[in-house]
């Protein structure tokens, strides 16, 4: 097992977490059981999962073995592309710099923000009454 090389990178978006594995191979994906057709139906999931490859030029050169939670859909896409990346960057360290100028480096921040006591949501108030 260990002669094989592999590259490991955790992505992370909103409150999905991905575990991703890269091996050289023929660009198989393995995404929590199922393939990425059906793991991603929309297509735009898949083409940002994909996004990071296609900068590297590395599409059909890794397997790709995916463990993802947490989140919803978009969210998961998004941890997963996170993951590829940083996956990339071990195997490849000159590819760092084109996959950072992209963003795909960046863990997005952006999660939700938590209700407040008395508002309806996070920032939603109550109406207003004068009297």
């Amino acid at each position: 097992m260990s002669d094989i090389a592999q590259y490991l990178g955790t992505g992370k978006r909103k409150t999905s977490v991905a575990r991703v594995i890269l091996r050289p191979g023929d660009g198989k994906s393995w995404i929590n059981g199922r393939t990425l057709e059906e793991y991603f139906p929309r297509s735009a999931h898949r083409k940002m999962v994909m996004a990071p490859l296609e900068v590297a030029e590395a599409a059909g050169t890794y397997d790709l073995r995916v463990r993802v939670h947490g989140g919803g859909v978009s969210g998961q896409a998004g941890a997963v592309r996170h993951g590829i990346a940083r996956a990339l960057v071990e195997a490849d360290p000159e590819i760092r710099v084109p996959l950072k100028r992209q963003g795909f480096l960046t863990r997005d921040a952006r999660i939700v923000e938590r209700k407040k006591a008395g508002l309806h949501k996070a920032r939603k108030a109550p109406q207003f009454s004068k009297r």
